[in-house]
């Protein structure tokens, strides 16, 4: 087979526009995140996994009650603010608050090569969802961050063929994680500039 990295939709392969961004190829490459966390092989992850899976079901969700409004993310939360509950638009907000979590505890292990994944995800933590969340919620991703598997370990696991054939090298899979990530930290950036513009975190 391959590489997980090569088996999932990459965030560099949504096509970004001047309409947006595009909704289902973005909901595809966000469902990529889902198996990240089962490579860190955490049990303690279960939360964020699940936090992930269900905001992607509520875009999509919106998605498909109302596809002509909803090619691109802006244009699906533009076309929801008329309607009395925005389940989509607080879905994908909480999305994004996910996905930068996990990009930038990434992006921090992948600056600091000498730097376990317990600190890199501990980082990436205070710096994005810990600001939202209560005394046992925080207690919770605290022992997540403890419970992250040893550097050398996930990077092993991120090279493996899922089929058992040879692993491909370190530099092919940091390049491969560097674009990802890349990509994903712009789409993010751009839509929570996005959602602070237009005042859509209000109300949530």
């Amino acid at each position: 087979m391959a590489p997980y990295l090569e088996t999932v939709k990459s965030f560099a392969d949504v096509p970004v526009t001047d309409a947006g961004v595009d909704t289902l190829a973005f909901l595809e490459a966000s469902q990529g995140v889902l198996g990240l966390f089962d490579i860190l092989g955490s049990t303690a992850f279960a939360a964020v996994q699940s936090d992930l899976k269900g905001n992607i079901i509520k875009v999509r969700a919106r998605y498909d009650a109302a596809p002509a409004h909803s090619a691109t993310l802006e244009e699906l939360v533009k076309n929801e603010q008329g309607e009395k509950k925005r389940t989509a638009t607080e879905g994908l907000m909480w999305l994004l608050r996910g996905l930068a979590f996990t990009c930038t505890a990434l992006l921090n292990a992948q600056a600091n090569e000498n730097e376990e994944l317990s600190v890199a995800f501990t980082k990436g933590y205070e710096r994005t969802l810990k600001q939202y969340h209560n005394f046992i919620v925080k207690g919770i991703f605290s022992v997540a961050m403890k419970a992250c598997p040893y550097r050398k370990d996930f990077y092993a696991k991120l090279a493996s063929d899922l089929d058992g054939g040879p692993a491909v090298t370190d530099n092919i899979i940091s390049e491969e994680l560097d674009k990802w990530l890349a990509a994903l930290d712009l789409i993010v950036k751009r839509m929570q500039v996005f959602y602070e513009k237009h005042g859509y975190t209000k109300g949530f």
